[in-house]
């Protein structure tokens, strides 16, 4: 295997003042789309966002989940990728008739871009919502993070059926340094980055590539996996919400309940026993919440 494979590495510039980070995802992303026939365009777009929800879900240090979506009224109809502070990722889209090959721009027509960072502690999350500014993922995400956290950052991002791949470049705040052009000239290094070098190389050997005459320092690497959330528990828990009524009705107009997860296509199902023994679990728990 690779020692690329599905990692996040940081690095920083030594006396500048400019951090970076480098995602690489093989097998992570394959997770992501074996579970779904995505049009070709959709599923690298897709795979642009998810590098960039672990570059920027790295740099935030969650302890909950930072989930991007794009919203659109266009053929894409919906973008989502949630990425943990443990660099755990999932990711679903939803399109309508053709994609084509259209920019992003093009594929969404009229569409906001929702950044939510959820604690996932029963504090209540932060979500901003935002125009599309820009033609490509990497654009949306610098003009968001120059205007809403007043960061200079720079992104570059690739996928295909395979893999996927990103990295970033974000101008540290309030640090004097004598080397003041650092940011514009690592910037500058940065866009001369291919694709085909971004998706293969290694961390190391890109960094060596871009900034070998830079003092640089290269921290271990983080591993990024494919997780989804869902479970049978879940599903209960949305049934019981629902209430014995309205479940109840749906039994007896289709026999069974039948949830797909939108994420990785998980399937559960839930008769009349089923639905029975969640609601009576439902009455036993209020029961002991009563004694209590």
């Amino acid at each position: 295997m690779k020692n690329h494979s599905d990692s996040l590495r940081r690095f920083l510039f030594e006396h500048a003042p400019v951090r970076g980070e480098l995602v690489h995802l093989d097998q992570t992303w394959r997770s992501v789309i074996e579970r779904h026939n995505y049009p070709d365009v959709l599923r690298d777009l897709m795979g642009e966002l998810s590098a960039a929800a672990v570059l920027l879900a790295a740099t935030l240090k969650l302890k909950g989940s930072l989930v991007l979506q794009i919203h659109g009224k266009g053929v894409l109809k919906l973008l989502v990728v949630e990425c943990t502070g443990n660099l755990e990722l999932r990711a679903t889209a939803k399109w309508e008739g053709e994609l084509g090959q259209g920019t992003l721009r093009e594929l969404v027509g009229d569409g906001r871009f929702v950044i939510t960072l959820d604690p996932k502690d029963g504090n209540q999350a932060y979500q901003g919502i935002v125009a599309l500014d820009g033609e490509t993922v990497a654009e949306i995400l610098q003009n968001y993070m120059a205007r809403s956290e007043q960061l200079d950052t720079r992104m570059w991002l690739a996928a295909d059926g395979q893999q996927a791949a990103g990295m970033l470049l974000q101008r540290l705040p309030e640090q004097k340094s004598e080397d003041a052009d650092a940011f514009a000239r690592a910037s500058q290094l940065g866009a001369t980055l291919k694709r085909e070098e971004l998706l293969s190389l290694p961390a190391d050997e890109l960094i060596h590539r871009l900034y070998h005459e830079e003092d640089i320092r290269l921290f271990e690497a983080q591993n990024v996996t494919f997780n989804c959330t869902c479970s049978r528990d879940n599903v209960a828990r949305m049934l019981k919400m629902l209430g014995r009524e309205e479940v109840g009705d749906i039994l007896a107009e289709r026999s069974e309940i039948e949830v797909f997860c939108e994420f990785c296509n998980e399937r559960y199902v839930f008769d009349a026993i089923d639905a029975e023994a969640v609601f009576a679990d439902a009455v036993l728990n209020t029961s002991n919440a009563t004694r209590h």
